[in-house]
């Protein structure tokens, strides 16, 4: 019986991947003034430009739980079991939608939180569609799955306090103080939120970050790292100079869905590392 792998548009990946490994994904929903729009269906440019001349930011919503039944009805219609892989249920309330489909789908369907977003849920769902194109065993993949998220970290770097203000995730008062003095966050998101790690002056706070990060590393056996960006690239290919040396396999830069532009905003980043 075969396996198929469901995920969401919030994960960061290479096209090549998606097609080479089966994986379906269902896209969000990003509204802009008014306007819907499938997650995916625009390049980061055209998202960007659309969020600067909007009145108000954009707003993310969880596929609807129609979609998801649909979809698994469809792929389980040949007697396949399905394992879909979502997105942080801090984050979004995808996993909630998924988890009802489930329940409704004349498919037999099981639903994780991968408890990430972005790369760090794609070496979840690589590696479970590897496994399940190799004839592993339901228990064999979640097992996996859980291996990877408990050895997983995030990091995010944020340029720009106003999409964070924007959102309700930092105060207007405390905003307006960090946007006139330059102010720089370090974010990680844990199973729990997103919780600070650093807050400084300008970018020599990526840079010490990204430093002490790099300093971390020594020692330990690091299977892969993913940086991501929104309009980014020039710091992003900086951080991989750093990283690559704690890494055997190439470190992959892509840029971040639409979700992570909506509440980090211009200029964000993100690494994230699997150990072994």
């Amino acid at each position: 019986m075969a396996i198929k792998i469901v995920t969401d548009s919030t994960i960061s990946i290479e096209p090549n991947l998606v097609e080479e490994l089966d994986i379906t994904i269902v896209p969000l929903t990003i509204t802009i003034d008014g306007v819907s729009y499938q997650d995916g269906s625009m390049t980061q440019k055209e998202f960007m430009e659309k969020m600067a001349a909007s009145k108000n930011l954009p707003m993310t919503s969880q596929p609807p739980v129609g979609l998801f039944a649909e979809i698994y009805d469809n792929l389980g219609a040949d007697g396949s079991e399905i394992i879909s892989i979502h997105l942080t249920k801090v984050l979004s309330g995808t996993m909630e939608s998924a988890r009802q489909a489930s329940n409704i789908s004349s498919s037999n369907v099981t639903v994780v939180d991968s408890k990430f977003i972005d790369q760090a849920l794609k070496f979840q769902v690589v590696e479970a569609a590897r496994l399940a194109k190799e004839g592993a065993s339901k228990e064999e993949i979640l097992a996996a799955i859980e291996n990877i998220r408990s050895h997983s970290e995030l990091f995010i770097g944020v340029a720009t306090l106003e999409n964070l203000i924007k959102g309700g995730r930092v105060g207007h008062a405390a905003g307006l103080v960090g946007s006139l003095l330059n102010i720089k966050l370090i974010l990680s998101l844990t199973p729990e939120k997103l919780e600070q790690e650093v807050k400084g002056r300008g970018n020599k706070t990526f840079q010490k970050w990204v430093d002490s990060f790099a300093a971390s590393l020594q020692g330990k056996k690091v299977k892969e790292i993913g940086i991501s960006h929104a309009d980014n690239l020039a710091f992003s290919q900086h951080i991989k100079e750093l990283l690559q040396p704690y890494v055997e396999k190439p470190i992959s830069i892509l840029e971040t869905n639409s979700t992570i532009v909506t509440h980090a905003g211009p200029g964000a980043w993100a690494v994230m590392a699997e150990y072994e």
